[in-house]
């Protein structure tokens, strides 16, 4: 035998409701069966409503009475065909609209609403629903359970009175029909017959009670979801179904958000060892979630995430608490009796404050409770007053495993950190089934997104990038992550989530991820005006997990974004050498920065484009050797430059080519001036673990100062005048064998860049095209350099080392 429970969604609508009788149907088939339905969605809380109204004496409680009537006429009109048992059920709802309508007019008249009068009230949802399912069913049977689930008062509230329940079930059930029907939610006082109710998700727990008292072989419920959830998937996109849960874990995650079942329905269940099984009445093929005492093959430390928005954070707290016995007590007790749920308990091992997680809607009642309580206390000043934060929310995270797995909550808080996310209070039990703790509101969804993806609940690691820049290096990035999309989530389980694409002066922006294809530099031309800040503010707001900032520009103001973002938890990428390459004191801010913060700042290709030059300048000075000589050539443009000039290539011919073929900046002066080396050198010296400004690098340049001066149409006219000079010297070096590199020196602290003549016995001689090369001496590679070499300059090869410098954040 089973009991099967439909929720208030399952019956709510024509689509709902037939689904519901062909699930029915087929199970009865294979075996006697109990259904217990809730009202139809929304039912309850308009019978709720339209009292409300009725008791302030509003004429508009008949409207919304004659709404009620009408939903229901148009559900029967629609989904019982046969006239007879249509004709009926209009007799039997009808009667019951009738009595509900006289209930409402008296308290129209009197203005004066009961308990009493309230519970027999939203009775009539359930007597409605139930009727109407029972008709429209074959073969099914109508029970009333009003006889058989019976409450008793106490403390002011309609409790279970379990013996006399379970033995008036087996009564009433001795000769179990193949289909029963009963109505969730409604029971009466075993005292007053009069009408009570279990409460807000009551349907739940009258199917378990009966589930409990027959030892059904399952209990389902079905509901509009198609089972617990890792988390809720309206937060977290890649939340999925949990397959199997325990008792406890099943009832934590309840208790603390998860509203698939309501909480005490597990109870009476699980001290039977009655499975339960969550299913999705618009979804009947799907497996759900099974709820048991013993999971099989549970590897996962963490099954769920759940969460309460709306939390206020209550602090008790004074001197006299210390060691005084009975203040907890005295706490939880003046609270329960005023009818306040505490959710969580925070208590310092001082015993001087204890800080209690209550609805926000309950806050205000709460602090007047507990100061009334402790008004002696608070009075002499051995006790200070309530102290009440709201704009909270608790997470839990829930698992049998977690017991069996240490670290897990030095990971949780780790991982919080590093997000910028503050615990404000946390709580573990013993058992270690759970881990609770409250944060700021506006961290919620941040707090979930990442705690779901680092512990392994998403099916996929995500990074969130913003890519700032998106010309030949940006440009080149978006593609490459376009078209490694797929191969990495296959391959690493990596989703590289591109959340926003800024160009100079615009930006554009989603959370779920921008279409990486042309149709994003559509979007770009379409959007808003964006200045810098801009940017920066609403990359915050944004407040996502697991960002990345990537700067692909050459941009000063973007480059002072960084540590803004730094700050804000937000790991940086730069191609960018400005802020490298700024005063030591930002760079080591920025580095310090994003070292406190828990969060990176990677920026391997300000040197060498894709070439591995600072990785393995840092993966030796972190296993102890010591950088004594870097000799470089750094400018792909520079070298290519020098490789042109021939007999026939004149050096103003191969700066044009230079231009010409995208290896030099629009204007070649930049290039020729030293300074990109010089930031270059700065960054590798920094990097060498040396204090270095660019003021303290030598230059010793080949083009006059003058030649910088004036416009760019002057450069190129005067820019011929050199070119016998070179000619001259040139001829010079290819009769001694010898060939010019502009090379950048850091010797035992003194730095310079100077164009340089090297034999072919030199490592640098054969360097051809655009290529650069690094000497790096060191403690273990003195008497032979280590040399790295390759393509120093490319928008492919340089958008290829963000994408290496992405991939390392998402250490896969």
């Amino acid at each position: 035998m089973k009991v099967l429970k439909f929720g208030g969604t399952s019956v709510g609508s024509v689509e709902s409701i037939l689904s519901l009788k062909a699930i029915v149907e087929k199970e009865a088939q294979k075996q006697p069966v109990i259904i217990v339905v809730s009202a139809l969605g929304g039912i309850t809380d308009k019978l709720l409503a339209t009292s409300q109204l009725a008791l302030k004496g509003d004429e508009a409680w008949k409207e919304e009475f004659q709404a009620m009537v009408d939903r229901h006429h148009k559900m029967i009109d629609t989904i019982i065909t046969d006239t007879r048992k249509r004709e009926n059920l209009f007799k039997i709802v009808d009667s019951l609209f009738e009595q509900l309508r006289s209930i409402y007019f008296g308290v129209f008249l009197i203005h004066d609403l009961s308990k009493k009068t309230q519970d027999a009230i939203v009775s009539y949802g359930e007597r409605l629903s139930s009727n109407i399912v029972a008709t429209l069913v074959h073969g099914a049977k109508w029970f009333d359970s009003r006889d058989f689930i019976k409450t008793v008062q106490k403390n002011h509230k309609n409790t279970l009175d379990s013996e006399l329940t379970n033995r008036l079930v087996r009564r009433t059930f001795s000769d179990l029909p193949r289909i029963s029907l009963v109505p969730g939610f409604i029971s009466m006082d075993r005292d007053t017959d009069e009408i009570t109710n279990l409460g807000r998700g009551g349907s739940d727990y009258t199917a378990a009670i009966i589930a409990a008292a027959l030892d059904a072989d399952i209990l389902e419920i079905w509901t509009d979801v198609d089972g617990f959830m890792t988390a809720d998937p309206r937060v977290i996109k890649t939340a999925y179904t949990i397959n199997e849960l325990s008792y406890i874990e099943a009832m934590e995650l309840c208790n603390f958000g998860a509203k698939v079942i309501y909480p005490p329905t597990i109870y009476p269940v699980c001290v039977k060892n009655i499975p339960i099984r969550v299913k999705n009445t618009f979804n009947p093929d799907a497996e759900g979630t099974i709820i048991k005492a013993k999971i099989a093959n549970d590897s996962k430390p963490i099954k769920g995430i759940s969460s309460i928005n709306g939390t206020t954070l209550i602090t008790v707290t004074g001197l006299s608490m210390v060691g005084v016995i009975g203040v907890n007590r005295r706490i939880f007790t003046a609270l329960a009796d005023n009818g306040i749920s505490v959710f969580m308990v925070s208590q310092a091992s001082s015993e001087n404050s204890t800080s209690i997680g209550v609805r926000d809607q309950d806050s205000q009642a709460a602090v007047k409770v507990l100061n009334n309580e402790f008004a002696k206390e608070i009075e002499t000043g051995a006790m200070f007053p309530m102290h009440a934060e709201s704009g909270l929310a608790t997470i839990a995270i829930v698992g049998e495993n977690m017991k069996h797995t240490p670290g897990i909550a030095g990971k949780l808080f780790g991982t919080l950190g590093r997000s910028g996310i503050s615990v404000i209070a946390c709580a573990q039990g013993a058992s270690e089934t759970n881990i609770s703790f409250v944060v700021d509101s506006k961290y919620l969804r941040k707090a979930l997104n990442v705690i779901h993806d680092s512990f392994f609940l998403s099916e996929y690691k995500v990074l969130n990038l913003f890519v700032c820049g998106v010309g030949t290096v940006g440009g080149q990035l978006l593609e490459q992550i376009h078209d490694q999309y797929e191969e990495l989530k296959r391959t690493k389980r990596l989703k590289l989530n591109v959340v926003g694409i800024a160009s100079s002066k615009k930006a554009i922006f989603n959370r779920d991820g921008i279409d990486l294809t042309t149709t994003y530099r559509e979007l770009l031309e379409q959007a808003p005006l964006c200045n810098d800040n801009a940017l920066r503010d609403e990359i915050i707001r944004m407040n996502i997990f697991n960002s990345v900032f990537v700067d692909c520009t050459a941009s000063k103001d973007v480059a002072q974004l960084y540590q803004s973002f730094l700050e804000h938890n937000i790991s940086v990428i730069a191609a960018n050498k400005i802020a490298a390459s700024s005063s030591y004191d930002n760079y080591i801010q920025l580095k310090e920065t994003a070292l406190a913060r828990g969060v990176k700042f990677r920026y391997e290709t300000n040197v060498g484009a894709g070439l591995p030059i600072i990785g393995t300048i840092n993966d030796l000075r972190n296993s102890g050797d010591v950088i004594l000589k870097i000799e470089a050539v750094l400018s792909g443009t520079l070298n290519f430059i020098f490789n042109e000039i021939s007999a026939d290539v004149p050096l103003s011919e191969a700066v044009r080519r230079a231009k010409e073929h995208g290896y030099s900046e629009p204007d070649p002066r930049i290039d020729l001036s030293g300074k990109d080396v010089i930031r270059k050198l700065v960054i590798l010296a920094r990097e060498a673990g040396y204090k270095v400004e660019k003021a303290d690098v030598e230059k010793h340049l080949f083009i006059p100062d003058s030649f910088f001066e004036g416009t760019i149409d002057d450069f190129w006219k005067n820019l011929p005048q050199l070119d016998a000079d070179f000619e001259e010297r040139r001829k010079r070096l290819e009769a001694e064998g010898k060939r010019w590199r502009f090379v950048a020196t850091f010797d035992h602290g003194k730095t310079n860049v100077a164009l340089k003549e090297v034999d072919m016995r030199h490592p640098f001689y054969n360097l051809e095209g655009s290529n650069n090369v690094v000497s790096l001496t060191t403690e273990r590679y003195r008497e032979y350099p280590m040399l790295i070499q390759g393509y120093g300059a490319g928008a492919s090869v340089t958008a290829a080392g963000v994408f290496a410098n992405i991939m390392s954040i998402a250490n896969v």
